[in-house]
C-alpha cells in the first residue's frame, strides 16, 4: 500500500465535475484507491463517496492505493488533483 497528501486547489472544492474527472481517473486502475479525511474514508472510484466528504478549497486529503498497480494509479490521482481536476 502506498500514500500520499495532496491539497485541494479548486475554488469551489470538489464539487460534481471536479469529483466525476477524479473518479473517471481513479477507475482506469485495478488497484483499491480511497482517500482520508477529517477521519473519514472514502472511495476515489465513486462520484457519491467523494461528494459525500465535502471537501472544499485548501482541505487535505491522503489517497491511498493497494494493488498491483497502486504506484502509477497514486501519481494518476495525485496529478489529477493538482492539475485542478479540470479547472
Amino acid at each position: 500500500m502506498v500514500s500520499q497528501k495532496v491539497t485541494i486547489k479548486n475554488p469551489t472544492g470538489l464539487h460534481l465535475r471536479p469529483a466525476g474527472i477524479l473518479c473517471k481517473e481513479a477507475v482506469k486502475y485495478q488497484s483499491l484507491i480511497t482517500f482520508n479525511f477529517k477521519g473519514g474514508t472514502a472511495n476515489a472510484k465513486s462520484v457519491l463517496s467523494v461528494l459525500g466528504a465535502c471537501i472544499k478549497s485548501g482541505d487535505t486529503i491522503e489517497f491511498m492505493c493497494d494493488g498491483d498497480d497502486e504506484e502509477e494509479a497514486l501519481q494518476a490521482v495525485v496529478e489529477a488533483v493538482e492539475s485542478g481536476l479540470g479547472e
